[in-house]
C-alpha cells in the first residue's frame, strides 16, 4: 500500500477558535471534462487523460470511466483492463492551465486569500469577502454559476469553518455539488465518516488505525491524546482535533509545493534488487500521476531508504532539464539504488521524490500568475 509523505498538518494542543468561513472549490474531473467541453464526441464516454493502451499512468479520468474502477495514477494497462471501451486522449496543459487561470480569476474577485492546491481545487478564506456578500454559501453559489458560465464547467464546492471540514464537504456531493457544514454539525459529521476519508490519512496509516480498532470519526474521537501521540507521534494532535472538527490551519494565499513525492513501508523488508526494483515502478507512477494532475514538472530525483534497523539515508540526481516522464524518473530511482546494492540488511521502506519543481521557478520569476 502506498501512502504521501506530505507531512501531516501541525496543530497546538490547545486550539485558538478563532471562526473562520472557508471555501474549498474542486472542479469536477477536471482534466477529463475540459476534454469532453471541447469534443462533443467525447461527451458521455469513458475517458482517461493521459496514459495508452500499453503503457503510461493516467492524469484523469472522467465520471463515466470511474463507474469502472478507473483511477488517477493507474496505469493504462491496468486501466484498459478495467474498462475496454475506454477512450485514451493525450494531456493538453497549456489548455488546463489557460481554463484554471479562468477559474482564479473567478475566485479572486471573491477574495485576495486563495490557498492552490492543484490546477483544479483551491481554499478560499471569505471571512472578508470583496463583494460584500452575506454569506459564504452564497458566495461559494456565486463563485459556482462563475464559472459555469465563463468556462462551461462544473465546480463542486465546500463551505465551513475549517479547512480539513471544507475539503471533505466539497466531496459530499460531488459532482456539482454544494454542501455546508456548518459550526454545529462539524463533530457530529465527522464521527460518521471512515478514517481512510480524512486529509492526511493515506492508505498505510488508515490501515494502522484499523488495526487498532479506529474505523471511524467517532472510534478517533474516544482515543486520548496520549494514545494518538504514542502510536502516530507528532501526527497525534492533528489527528485528535480533527476527530472534534477542529482544524486551526490558515488558509494560506499562493501556498508553493516543494516536492511530490510518495512512499511504501513493506510488510516484510526487501534484500533483493528485482524486489526493489518491482516496489519502485509504482512508487514513480504514483508521484507521476501527482504531477500530471497538478501540470507540475521537476528537475531533482531523490531516493529515499530506510533499513530494517531504522537507520534512513536518501540519494538524490539532479537534471537539467525537467524530467520528461514516468520512465526516466523510475531509471533515475533505479540509478540511484544500484550503488546500494548489496544491502546488509533489509530495507523497510522506499520512497521517490521529485523535487525543484517548476512551481518554484514560476514564483520566483513572477512570471506567472499561481493558477488553481
Amino acid at each position: 500500500m502506498l501512502d504521501s509523505p506530505d507531512p501531516v498538518p501541525e496543530l497546538p494542543i490547545e486550539p485558538q477558535r478563532r471562526q473562520r468561513k472557508v471555501i474549498h472549490i474542486d472542479m469536477d474531473a477536471f482534466y477529463a471534462s475540459v476534454e469532453q467541453r471541447d469534443d462533443p464526441a467525447l461527451r458521455g464516454k469513458p475517458v482517461a487523460v493521459g496514459g495508452s493502451r500499453e503503457r503510461g499512468v493516467v492524469a484523469a479520468a472522467s465520471y463515466e470511466a470511474r463507474r469502472f474502477g478507473v483511477r488517477s495514477a493507474m496505469s493504462g494497462i491496468t486501466a484498459r483492463r478495467k474498462c475496454p471501451e475506454l477512450v485514451f486522449v493525450r494531456t493538453r496543459f497549456d489548455v488546463y492551465k489557460a481554463v484554471s487561470q479562468q477559474v482564479r480569476t473567478v475566485l479572486a474577485a471573491h477574495t485576495p486569500i486563495i490557498e492552490p492546491l492543484s490546477l483544479d481545487e483551491a481554499y478560499l478564506d471569505v471571512a472578508e469577502n470583496l463583494q460584500g456578500i452575506a454569506t459564504a454559501t452564497q458566495i461559494a453559489k456565486a463563485i459556482r454559476a462563475e464559472i459555469r458560465e465563463q468556462t462551461g464547467l462544473t465546480a463542486s464546492a465546500g463551505v465551513s469553518y475549517n479547512k480539513f471540514l471544507a475539503k471533505l464537504a466539497s466531496d459530499h456531493r460531488k459532482p456539482d455539488g454544494l454542501f455546508v457544514i456548518p459550526p454545529d454539525r462539524g463533530a457530529a459529521f465527522v464521527e460518521t465518516l471512515e478514517v481512510g476519508r480524512f486529509h492526511a490519512v493515506g492508505p498505510v496509516t488508515a490501515a494502522k488505525m484499523n488495526r487498532l480498532g479506529i474505523r471511524t470519526g467517532l472510534d478517533l474521537r474516544a482515543q486520548s491524546l496520549a494514545f494518538l501521540q504514542e502510536h502516530f507521534g507528532k501526527s497525534g494532535p492533528y489527528y485528535y482535533w480533527i476527530a472534534r472538527g477542529v482544524d486551526e490551519r490558515p488558509v494560506r494565499a499562493d501556498r508553493i509545493r516543494k516536492s511530490v513525492g510518495a512512499e511504501n513501508t513493506f510488510a516484510e523488508d526487501l534484500t533483493t534488487l528485482a524486489a526493489m526494483r518491482g516496489q519502485l515502478r509504482p512508487l514513480a507512477e504514483k508521484v507521476w500521476g501527482q504531477c500530471e494532475r497538478s501540470g507540475t514538472r521537476g528537475r531533482t530525483v531523490t531516493l529515499k531508504v530506510k533499513y530494517a534497523d531504522f537507520q534512513q539515508i536518501t540519494r538524490s540526481r539532479s537534471f537539467g532539464e525537467f524530467v520528461p516522464s514516468v520512465a526516466v524518473l523510475e531509471s533515475a530511482a533505479l540509478g540511484l539504488l544500484a550503488p546500494l546494492l548489496p544491502v546488509r540488511l533489509g530495507v523497510r521502506l522506499l520512497g521517490v521524490t521529485l523535487s525543484s519543481l517548476n512551481t518554484e521557478e514560476t514564483s520566483a520569476n513572477q512570471q506567472l500568475t499561481l493558477a488553481i
